[in-house]
């Protein structure tokens, strides 16, 4: 399948989004008047191409500006953060706004959701980081209510550069990077910090490949450190200083963005230095260098040829592309949706069970019984652990009990006079150990 490098600057509309083949280097398409921040550009699904706009240039605006954008794997919805700290959700079919709410206090700078779609995590220029369960925030019955997150950090010192969740369904994590020159490792099922890497200059944008084994990190001295990693853990916990590090270093500027092709097999780095490098990953050498006249990229996303509408397409090849609606710019009442994405109320009686049904979407219905499964698996494992400390306990008060019975009919003996005399004797039973005191996380 052949792949296409898209990239897009900030520095001002006539900049525009210019399309490259990455196999040739030739140039395929300019689409005119756009202007994307940082993280602010992507392909919903290998279909359509999303930008943010800093101004309403197009017919697709927002009620504010929009910066980061985000969808799940499917494409079914698209999430947008604003400067005042407001995030937006979008069903993409319908282009209905169907939660708007205020995540956090300053402006988010990154959106990411989970790989299976469940979660969608902000970052914001305060360093705080939030993760917030899709199914609350599509819950219509609450669509007046302000969500609260069931996970939140402010470990970062500065701006939040990137989020990237791994696929592990077992093992979770969530790698942030940061203008204050760390990268961190989260547990999203427990909330605990795993692990962090230090680095002398401040980190603009992350990426981890397809298989989990590797992460980049790219830095504004224009290097790229290349980290190991082991199903989903840093080895060493971090220990290992930079100039023992792989080190990727082509570019003459600070780096903006990084994406992999969709095949797996090349790195693609931009720069402010007006460049993006494609890197073989088995050599970690420059395979091409682009050269983009129209200013410094800000995003870089790769994309199947196929999914281009070049000049002199058939309309009919381009009619059977999915559907991408006009985005509403103010959230839609119950009444005046046709279809709700709402999950059921837990006080639902037996005889609504059919007609609110019909109200929930299939990402929303699958969310629901993946999390059932996955916290009843949860549960079930919780009770094994507990039952098997009982028996332990158990195993040890008994032990406890005869060792306290056999050490009296030692000590006590009977004098002369008919009395009893206590006397010392030295048990060799080794002490008792206490009972270990688990801990154990449980999210619902």
């Amino acid at each position: 399948m052949k792949e296409a490098l898209v990239v897009c600057s900030d520095k001002s509309l006539s900049a525009g989004v210019t399309v490259w083949d990455m196999e040739t280097g030739d140039h395929l398409l300019h689409i005119p008047t756009c202007a994307s921040p940082l993280h602010g550009l992507l392909c919903l699904n290998n279909h359509s191409i999303i930008a943010s706009q800093p101004q309403s240039v197009l017919r697709n605006y927002s009620l504010e500006a929009i910066g980061p954008l985000s969808s799940t794997r499917d494409g079914l919805y698209l999430a947008g953060g604003a400067p005042s700290g407001n995030t937006f959700i979008w069903e993409v079919s319908s282009g209905r706004m169907v939660k708007k709410w205020s995540a956090h206090q300053r402006s988010i700078s990154c959106l990411a959701f989970s790989m299976d779609g469940s979660l969608l995590v902000s970052g914001s220029d305060e360093g705080e980081i939030c993760v917030w369960d899709l199914i609350s925030l599509l819950d219509v019955a609450d669509s007046g209510s302000v969500p609260s997150s069931f996970l939140s950090w402010l470990e970062h010192q500065s701006s939040i550069t990137g989020l990237i969740c791994t696929s592990g369904s077992s093992s979770s994590m969530l790698i942030s990077s940061s203008l204050d020159g760390t990268c961190k490792v989260w547990d999203l099922f427990s909330g605990e910090l795993m692990s962090i890497r230090t680095f002398t200059q401040p980190v603009n944008a992350i990426i981890i490949d397809r298989e989990e084994q590797f992460l980049f990190s790219g830095c504004t001295d224009g290097r790229i450190f290349v980290s190991a990693v082991d199903n989903g853990l840093y080895v060493n916990a971090f220990a290992t200083p930079e100039d023992q590090l792989m080190v990727l270093s082509e570019h003459k500027g600070p780096i903006t963005a990084l994406s992999f092709s969709l095949s797996g097999q090349f790195l693609t780095s931009a720069s402010e230095d007006c460049t993006a490098c494609l890197w073989d990953v088995k050599t970690f050498s420059v395979a091409r260098r682009f050269n983009h006249k129209k200013g410094r990229i800000t995003n870089i996303v790769i994309v199947p040829q196929s999914s281009l509408i070049v000049r002199g397409e058939t309309s009919s090849r381009a009619s059977h592309r999915p559907r991408v609606s006009l985005l509403e710019k103010y959230p839609q009442s119950v009444d005046n949706c046709k279809r709700t994405v709402a999950v059921l109320p837990s006080s639902l009686a037996d005889n609504d069970i059919t007609s609110d049904f019909r109200r929930w979407t299939p990402l929303s219905l699958q969310m629901k019984i993946e999390t059932n499964v996955e916290n009843r698996l949860h549960a079930t494992t919780m009770a094994k652990h507990i039952t098997d400390m009982n028996k332990q306990l158990r195993s040890q008060l008994l032990n406890l009990m005869l060792c306290r019975l056999s050490s009296s009919s030692q000590e006590c003996t009977i004098s002369p006079k008919g009395k009893k005399k206590k006397q010392k004797v030295s048990s060799s039973l080794p002490p008792t150990p206490p009972p270990e005191n688990d801990e154990y996380d449980c999210l619902v």
